[in-house]
């Protein structure tokens, strides 16, 4: 109880202090943001893409449940729905505020160019919200049709299908399955062209990559099944109890897992890339790894986000303290990895001497987020742990899942 009132009070100041980087966005548009025509991206794209990635990792997560029927993960299903719907609601805010007319993005889709990966990406982001919509109706509809006689908002939540028989059940689990398989292909495209809008583009070396759509995806999977076992190590109803614990070590078995492979991908696309030591190519790693913001990649990403996890994962796996701790630090610090991918490509120049052929507002290639910037997504995280707590506070996210035959 201690901690969740922790948590309501740490995401309300962040609501509260990071609204005046909303308002500041919203009165003066992107006057005060850093970004400019150089660097076009900033802190709001990467924090798009490090929100996108949780969101679709704990989407994949619950398919375990549903489409694979993991009995062991079955309390979590409901719960891993909720951490994806919050997170892609803060991921598609920041990226609808980055954009310079963001009341134009209907035409996205009403004026879509399917030989683009952003117009396709657009459909599948839509086709994802509402399946994912469909897919946390129907994993709560029992548990809401049984609240619908004390609770006003769970009897408006059933849409008049209250009927709580086996029969019904059953027939839910099997919609359950139906659309978390075509969630499946769903979520691995949709994310896979997050990476891809980036491995595509020739004109920037560093993402120009058939690897890249694959990183995005096990990054997702990882910082979503971080999040996933340190918000079930916090909020599962059953805490204290052996069953709990074996489930959150379970959960941390196969963020190890993750971790390692991801690590290995990692290794893999530095190491060859240094190696070669071709000039565009390896201008932006070199200021990943030894650049004036060295330290985000070796002290949060490489320290606190792989090294530490690593060890709890491993030396403390027994401890439910421990693997809780790994998840959070690898979720929390995972939005290094993003930054590390994004920026550096952006302030490398494309064209020697292209940083003193221009002088003027936006044509610099120095890049540091202000103040706006880091309070917008102060206000989005904030946002979506709000509407996260208040899901479990008004929702039967943690009821126990019902026995179907």
């Amino acid at each position: 109880m201690k901690n969740k009132t922790l948590i309501w009070i740490v995401a309300l100041a962040g609501f509260i202090a990071g609204g005046y980087g909303l308002w500041d966005r919203l009165a003066n548009g992107h006057v005060n943001a850093a970004y400019g025509s150089y660097v076009p991206w900033g802190l709001w794209v990467a924090e798009y893409t490090y929100f996108i990635g949780l969101s679709a990792g704990a989407f994949l997560l619950s398919t375990l449940v549903y489409v694979f029927n993991v009995r062991r993960l079955e309390k979590v299903g409901k719960l891993a729905l909720l951490v994806a719907l919050v997170t892609l609601f803060a991921a598609m805010f920041l990226i609808f505020l980055d954009l310079g007319h963001p009341e134009r993005a209907w035409k996205l889709m009403f004026s879509t160019n399917f030989s683009s990966i952003m117009g396709w990406m657009i459909w599948l982001y839509t086709a994802y919200f509402i399946l994912l919509l469909v897919e946390f109706w129907f994993a709560l509809r029992g548990d809401l049709a049984e609240w619908s006689t004390r609770s006003a908002l769970a009897r408006f939540l059933t849409f008049g299908r209250r009927d709580t028989s086996a029969v019904a059940l059953a027939a839910d689990r099997r919609t359950l399955r139906t659309l978390g398989s075509i969630g499946v292909p769903l979520a691995i495209a949709f994310h896979g062209g997050v990476g891809a809008l980036f491995g595509v583009l020739g004109s920037r070396p560093y993402w120009n990559s058939g690897l890249t759509p694959i990183v995005f995806l096990v990054g997702a999977l990882l910082s979503g099944g971080a999040l996933l076992t340190f918000v079930t190590a916090l909020f599962d109803p059953n805490r204290g109890t052996e069953e709990h614990r074996d489930l959150v070590l379970f959960l941390g078995k196969i963020v190890l897992g993750l971790l390692a492979f991801d690590v290995l991908l990692e290794w893999a696309d530095y190491s060859i890339s240094y190696y070669a030591s071709i000039p565009a190519h390896v201008d932006a790693l070199r200021l990943v790894l030894f650049g004036p913001y060295w330290w985000v990649f070796w002290v949060v990403h490489l320290g606190l986000g792989v090294i530490i996890p690593a060890y709890l994962l491993i030396v403390g796996r027994r401890s439910l303290r421990n693997v809780a701790a790994a998840g959070f630090l690898i979720a929390v610090t995972f939005i290094a990895v993003r930054l590390n991918i994004l920026i550096p490509a952006l302030v490398t120049p494309e064209l020697e001497g292209l940083e003193q052929a221009f002088s003027g507002p936006g044509l610099t290639f120095a890049y540091f987020p202000s103040l706006t910037e880091w309070l917008l997504g102060l206000w989005a995280a904030s946002l979506a742990v709000l509407v996260f707590l208040a899901g479990l506070r008004w929702l039967p996210i943690l009821t126990q899942p019902k026995e179907v035959a």
